[in-house]
């Protein structure tokens, strides 16, 4: 057998053809990795995660002004709240419940950016080089911003109607089978 149809056995067939993203984005996990250690041992460590800092809550300002939260600050100066750090922060004005969870849970589409760069890395045939050292440095601090804090859990709560849209649509998906003989005929 050989290895793509051993892969395709044991894995999913999306990451078997897409195995050489997952290797190249190998090195930028072990960073991340490496650098929650450090910020964790340290507040001044805070330098190896404020890339990440920064798409979060860039996420959160673009966002916001698509969905006309209208974003009135943001803070990337880290300042202690308690017995904890708050690396960055942005204020709407006009929080609702048809735009708070798109506001509160954009960090989530972080998670995109080391991706889209991987698929852009290897798309012709890859060959590592320094520049991918680089960009490694740069990506593993977006593996530990893309989560949204607690209060963006709290915030995008006020979404309601969205998490029962939601709800119907992920049991549509689950249940697509089902539900032609669900349906009247017409």
């Amino acid at each position: 057998m050989d290895l793509p149809a051993a892969c395709g056995s044991i894995a999913p067939v999306f990451l078997c053809t897409h195995a050489d993203i997952l290797v190249y984005l190998l090195p930028s996990l072990a960073l991340a990795f490496l650098f929650w250690m450090l910020s964790s041992a340290h507040p001044g460590f805070f330098v190896l995660t404020a890339a990440g800092t920064l798409c979060h809550e860039l996420a959160h300002f673009g966002v916001g002004l698509l969905t006309n939260a209208e974003p009135v600050g943001l803070n990337l100066v880290p300042r202690r709240k308690g017995k904890v750090w708050e690396l960055g922060s942005v204020t709407f004005a006009n929080l609702r419940w048809y735009n708070a969870a798109p506001a509160a849970l954009a960090p989530l589409l972080v998670l995109l950016l080391p991706l889209l760069v991987a698929a852009w890395r290897t798309r012709p045939g890859w060959h590592f080089e320094p520049f991918d050292l680089l960009l490694a440095v740069f990506l593993a601090p977006q593996y530990l911003s893309f989560w949204p804090s607690p209060v963006d859990w709290k915030l995008a709560v006020r979404s309601w109607p969205w998490l029962v849209l939601g709800a119907l649509a992920l049991a549509a998906w689950v249940w697509r089978a089902q539900l032609p003989g669900l349906l009247p005929a017409f």
